[in-house]
């Protein structure tokens, strides 16, 4: 089993959660006292303290727990939701990026393109695909293969985990603004449906890349910001330590982006967030995409692009 990685303002469960332990070992190694009844009621006692956490969750705890290095990263989606998946690589123009994965596969009976940003599950993961931070070739790949899902009439599914495009040099010497842009277009100009789905940071262009899309769908406590709060204090404060005041003022969550219309769905998480129970999370965002693609059926290429760029232009009316 993996050791469970708790984040700072979860030290009441982490303490409660311990104990929990230690008795089931004294259980284990066959102790004469009887611990059941302690074991239960220690039990429900965490299992209440950590609903009532993440309840009551800040957006910068939102923030902290959307990049909890347990969450499900692409690759568990990919394994627990298409079968068949065959990834291609490269851009055609100049390399090809691992920090966004795509290719073709089978989604619950769908022939479906899927794509969206690796961050990595250790050290060496996380330095191949450059903690999901893609540069141009990335971008440009994925337009590549719109495209060819838009010309087969295929669905594409994008999982948006990224905390911004990579702004490196090299990055902004190949055209990265101009490669989101295009990705951008790309996404507007299907003739096909296409799901977007937060799982994790959805941040700033880099993740609109692959957004902008029918339908929006966001993990219960995954967030979606222009920039970081990190960054967004620096800028407006000079001084990165107010990040929490930084997440506050700029309505980062779920909740607040759905009451906005940036996004359509919220899918719930388990208690604890997506990390505490992966599997349950990604049938749960297996269900709501389904739902999603299944509500387009039968409609037109003009129709669910006109459907698609209504959605876009009416964001602002409602604010």
């Amino acid at each position: 089993m993996t050791m469970r990685s708790y984040l700072d303002f979860e030290k009441p469960v982490a303490e409660l959660e311990a104990k929990v332990e230690e008795l089931r070992q004294l259980g284990a190694k066959g102790d004469a006292v009887s611990i059941g009844d302690e074991l239960t009621r220690l039990e429900a006692k965490a299992q209440r303290a950590l609903v009532e956490l993440y309840t009551t969750l800040t957006p910068w705890q939102k923030t902290q727990v959307a990049r909890h290095q347990q969450r499900p990263h692409f690759h568990n989606y990919i394994s627990g939701l298409v079968e068949d998946f065959t990834p291609l690589a490269g851009d055609r123009k100049f390399a090809d990026d691992e920090a966004i994965q795509a290719g073709f596969g089978r989604f619950r009976g769908r022939s479906v393109c899927v794509m969206g940003q690796e961050k990595g599950s250790d050290t060496e993961g996380r330095l191949r695909h450059n903690f999901g931070m893609a540069r141009p070739e990335g971008y440009r790949k994925a337009a590549r293969l719109m495209e060819l899902a838009d010309r087969f009439g295929l669905p594409v599914i994008a999982l948006v985990d990224t905390a911004g495009a990579f702004p490196g040099i090299d990055a902004e010497e190949r055209g990265q603004a101009e490669a989101i842009a295009r990705s951008t277009e790309a996404c507007l100009a299907l003739g096909v449906p296409n799901v977007a789905v937060i799982v994790g940071e959805g941040g700033s262009g880099g993740a609109v890349a692959l957004a902008t899309a029918n339908r929006v769908l966001m993990l219960e406590h995954s967030i979606y910001t222009v920039a970081s709060p990190e960054a967004s204090a620096s800028i407006l404060w000079r001084d990165s330590a107010r990040r929490q005041d930084a997440a506050q003022n700029m309505k980062i969550t779920a909740q607040d982006l759905l009451k906005f219309g940036i996004i359509d769905t919220i899918i719930p998480e388990p208690a604890g967030g997506a990390h505490r129970d992966p599997s349950a999370t990604i049938m749960a965002t297996g269900d709501a995409i389904e739902k999603a693609l299944k509500s387009f059926d039968g409609q037109t290429p003009d129709a669910i692009r006109a459907a698609r760029a209504e959605k876009f232009l009416a964001m602002g009316r409602r604010i």
